[in-house]
C-alpha cells in the first residue's frame, strides 16, 4: 500500500482529523485523558480539563477534515469557513527568524490548550500552502469513512483513502446503481 501519510508540515492536521475513526464511531479525544495525551505527545501545553476545551478541539478537527474533504471537490459550508475563521482568530501566528536568517510562521508566546494546536495547525498549513502540498491533503470521500490522507499519486486526484477498500466499495456501488437502472 502506498504511504499515506502526510509531510511534517501537514503531520498534525492529518493526526488530529483521523483522531476520529467515523466507521466505528471510537474518538480518541474524548477518551478520558485523550485531549491530554494529544496535546502531550505533540509537544504542546496542556489545555484546561473541560468539556469546553474539548469541543472546541473538536470542531477544529471536524472543520478541517472538511477543508480536506473540499480537496477532493467538495464545498465547504458557510458554517465551516466561520468555525475556521473563528478559532484561527484565537490562535496568533509571529513570524520568526532564526540565525541562519530563515523565517518562519509560529504560534504566538504564550499560547496554551487549543489556540497552541490551532496556531501550530495554522503554521504548517501556511507552510504547506506556500509550497503546493496543502491541496493534497484530502479526506476520504466515502462519508463512512472520510479518513484523512496525503494523496502522493502523480496527478493528485485521489478521491479515496484506499482504492482496495473505499475506491472499490464506491465503484462497486455505482456498478450496482447502474445495473438496477439497466
Amino acid at each position: 500500500m502506498a504511504d499515506r501519510s502526510a509531510p511534517p508540515s501537514l503531520a498534525l492536521v492529518q493526526e488530529l482529523a483521523n483522531t476520529l475513526d467515523i466507521e466505528s464511531g471510537q474518538d480518541a479525544l474524548a477518551a478520558p485523558g485523550g485531549l491530554a495525551a494529544f496535546l502531550r505527545d505533540h509537544g504542546l501545553p496542556p489545555a484546561p480539563a473541560g468539556k469546553r476545551e474539548l469541543s472546541a478541539v473538536q470542531w477544529l478537527r471536524e472543520a478541517l477534515r472538511a477543508a480536506c474533504l473540499a480537496h477532493t471537490g467538495a464545498d465547504l459550508s458557510a458554517d465551516t469557513e466561520r468555525t475556521l475563521r473563528t478559532l484561527l482568530a484565537e490562535a496568533p501566528l509571529v513570524l520568526a527568524i532564526d540565525a541562519q536568517g530563515d523565517a518562519a510562521l509560529r504560534p504566538a508566546p504564550g499560547l496554551t490548550g487549543v489556540a497552541a494546536l490551532t496556531a501550530r495547525i495554522a503554521a504548517g498549513i501556511a507552510t504547506a500552502a506556500a509550497d503546493g502540498t496543502w491541496p493534497r491533503l484530502k479526506a476520504c470521500e466515502d462519508h463512512g469513512c472520510q479518513w484523512v490522507f496525503y494523496d502522493r499519486s502523480p496527478a493528485g486526484r485521489s478521491r479515496w483513502c484506499s482504492m482496495a477498500v473505499c475506491g472499490s466499495r464506491a465503484k462497486m456501488r455505482t456498478y450496482r446503481a447502474r445495473k438496477a437502472q439497466g
